[in-house]
């Protein structure tokens, strides 16, 4: 198995197992309140990834980037937070919300000037289905089939 193939794996399955946390957080409490707690457990493992040499090794930019992305990490997370708790099933929000690679496959094209291979498209196609299927909401109490309207014969 490739290295980061493990790894990878384990992401996928804390994410997925967070996401639950997430859903029964903002069930008890505001996504404000929800952001505060998620940045101290984030802050509990500081002891472990913590290493003497980590500021005196790093620029001015780099620190800049890493605190930009923990930045739009936390109100990417509040603004999950706010779906969940204004009534979005965790089955459909967590999953929308992991469509973010589509908006990273966005500026990779337009700044880093990468491009896609026509199987990838094929993904990136099948992703963005995927974001409408899930999007997809009939009104409580319908069902898909009584959404669709009459047909006169």
């Amino acid at each position: 198995m490739t290295s980061w193939l493990g790894y990878a794996c384990i992401a996928i399955t804390l994410w997925g197992i967070v996401g639950l946390f997430q859903k029964l957080g903002t069930n008890r409490m505001p996504a404000r309140s929800l952001v505060i707690w998620l940045t101290a457990g984030f802050l509990m493992l500081l002891p472990f990834f913590w290493s003497p040499g980590t500021w005196s090794s790093l620029s001015g930019k780099a620190v800049a980037v890493g605190l930009l992305g923990g930045l739009l990490n936390g109100l990417g997370s509040w603004a999950l937070f706010v779906a969940l708790e204004n009534g979005g099933k965790a089955s459909v929000v967590v999953p929308m919300t992991a469509l973010y690679p589509l908006v990273t496959v966005g500026l990779a094209i337009a700044f880093l000037k990468e491009r896609p291979t026509p199987l990838e498209w094929l993904g990136i196609i099948v992703a963005l289905a995927g974001g409408a299927m899930l999007s997809y909401e009939t009104v409580p109490g319908e069902t898909a089939q009584s959404a669709q309207p009459e047909r006169n014969v």
